[in-house]
């Protein structure tokens, strides 16, 4: 966890043999504002099933994708090897 200017910066790898990145991504968010998950919006009502693609389907390495989005008031970046990056304001 990185702070920059007024912002917090959390770095966590996903798990694409569990399924589910969706889930996942809810699951940190709810950590990092300390609540349930169930507490906050369905996220297949901001992105749809765009993640599950990018593990199910996965493009080719040189491709290099991203999805970034925003969710619970943080900016998100999900990149096809696992890594998600959370921004939080402060």
């Amino acid at each position: 966890m990185s702070e920059d200017s007024g912002r917090e910066v959390v770095h966590r790898e996903l798990d694409p043999e569990r399924g589910e990145p969706n889930v996942q991504i809810a699951e940190i968010v709810a950590e990092l504002k300390d609540t349930d998950a169930s507490e906050l919006t369905n996220m297949y009502s901001c992105i749809d099933h765009t993640i599950d693609h990018i593990f199910s389907n996965p493009p080719s390495p040189e491709a290099d994708v991203e999805v970034r989005f925003s969710y619970e008031g943080s900016r998100i970046t999900v990149e096809q090897n696992g890594t998600a990056t959370i921004e939080q304001r402060q």
